[in-house]
């Protein structure tokens, strides 16, 4: 090596790495999703192929922004936006854009938000958590789906809900907030709930801060995965 290169920064090649691949998977999803939309399944046993193909691509997507929002929050380069905006925009937008998978798996979603429900809080960050459990729900529920926003003790509460298995018994154990990166890293907990916990987290007013909350039992029955603002 000679004295004027620089040594290469691995974590901004990934970085770099994933946001190509976050793009190219996007893209893998909107052509398979074209094609569910010209070629519909004709039989059940299509239809849960389909229905696995367009999971796993969305489950990777996901995973892909997951990663590039915990570097950037890591590097201090995530910026968070914090205006109000209405519930039902942000949650429709999140069921529509998993439209096909709810469609694919001959799903029912049961949709409770109040038209004139609004919050403060950073609409892509909370989208993509919202995005995220439901994917997650998408694949472990039996037929049925909840998504509610309601005020409690003066937060926001986002619920999304399943008629599935429910939660591992060593999630429902864990206290609040106490996933680090380095069970994250040594595999020990799924991305997905730490990357919600961080973005909740970064929700605050005065001396509060967001949080989520898991369980099993509510209407449906199966897990319950509930996402707190101030």
């Amino acid at each position: 090596m000679s004295k004027n290169d620089s040594p290469i920064d691995f974590s901004m090649v990934l970085a770099s790495s994933v946001h190509d691949m976050k793009n190219s998977v996007g893209m893998l999803l909107a052509s398979l999703e074209s094609v569910i939309s010209d070629t519909p399944p004709t039989n059940d046993v299509q239809a849960r192929r389909f229905t696995t193909l367009h999971y796993e691509a969305s489950r990777i997507n996901s995973e892909l922004i997951q990663l590039l929002t915990i570097y950037r929050m890591q590097d201090n380069h995530l910026p968070v936006h914090i205006d109000e905006h209405y519930l039902v925009d942000v949650l429709e937008d999140q069921v529509a854009r998993n439209h096909m998978l709810i469609e694919t798996g001959a799903l029912q979603l049961q949709f409770n938000c109040d038209d004139e429900l609004r919050w403060y809080f950073d609409s892509d960050l909370i989208g993509s958590v919202v995005h995220n459990i439901l994917v997650n729900s998408i694949r472990y529920t039996k037929t049925t789906i909840a998504v509610s926003a309601e005020l409690v003790d003066d937060l926001l509460c986002i619920t999304i809900a399943d008629d599935g298995p429910g939660y591992p018994d060593d999630m429902l154990r864990r206290p609040a907030g106490l996933i680090d990166e380095g069970e994250v890293s040594k595999g020990e907990t799924h991305l997905g709930l730490y990357f919600a916990e961080r973005i909740a987290a970064l929700h605050k007013q005065h001396n509060r801060e967001g949080y989520i909350q898991l369980a099993n039992g509510g209407d449906l029955g199966g897990g319950v995965f509930k996402l707190f603002l101030p």
